[in-house]
């Protein structure tokens, strides 16, 4: 009874060691236009019949950021593992109304996604992208496929039959990472103290990486704007 009770103060002890020595990271993210294009929409061609329809980018709008800390071990301070750090997790993307939900789906490498087809016609889920070619086939409400992901990356999925349906599997190297809310709020908790990269990511705007330094038991804050900015002019 007593080495039993010595093993739960242990347990007990390791976990209190663990959550005072992890933070929280707390910020925004939004998106921001080039200067000077809101100017270049009013009036002249695209009043014309040729442009009046032309759609155009309100960054104000862009949603689907994701935060994560980047690297398989994530702390600058620390030594990668031997391997990826894997968690055996299902996430699920649904086909509903000939589209997928959701949009951006991000998951830890050694996740498998479940692809339910709700709706009553077929749909071929597929993808190309180097971390994980697949094709799903054809099928329909009831069946479910299943894939999993065990590389890290971009993962572009998309039906074969309806053009509008496109989803990102983005696959992480460890499991601090969140996707910001509607209004561009995020908080990643239980990071344990060190210094990190941290990235904000989007799927038309180039990412932006901060480094940050986690205090134990305590917040953390990074705002990230992202724009058409740092790249090459040609």
């Amino acid at each position: 009874m007593k080495r039993f009770n010595a093993i739960l103060f242990l347990f007990g002890a390791l976990t209190s060691f663990h959550a005072t020595n992890a933070g929280t990271i707390v910020g925004t993210v939004r998106a921001q236009g080039k200067e000077g294009t809101e100017d270049a929409a009013a009036g002249g061609k695209y009043d014309s019949r040729k442009f009046k329809f032309a759609e155009r980018v309100d960054y104000s709008e862009l949603r689907d950021f994701v935060i994560y800390i980047d690297g398989p071990a994530g702390a600058t301070n620390a030594l990668p593992p031997d391997k990826p750090l894997q968690v055996l997790t299902t996430r699920k993307i649904n086909q509903k109304g000939a589209m997928f939900a959701p949009h951006i789906l991000p998951v830890m490498v050694g996740a498998t996604v479940e692809w339910p087809n709700q709706d009553e016609i077929l749909h071929n889920v597929f993808s190309i992208s180097e971390p994980k070619p697949f094709d799903l086939g054809l099928y329909k409400h009831p069946e479910v496929k299943r894939i999993t992901f065990d590389k890290p990356g971009r993962v572009d999925a998309f039906c074969s039959i309806h053009k509008a349906m496109h989803c990102i599997i983005l696959v992480l190297e460890n499991p601090h990472f969140v996707v910001a809310d509607e209004k561009g709020h995020y908080a990643i908790p239980n990071v344990p103290a060190g210094t990190y990269k941290l990235k904000a990511w989007h799927e038309r705007l180039p990412s932006q990486v901060k480094e940050i330094n986690i205090q134990p038991d305590g917040e953390t804050r990074a705002d990230f704007v992202l724009g058409i900015t740092g790249l090459p002019k040609y």
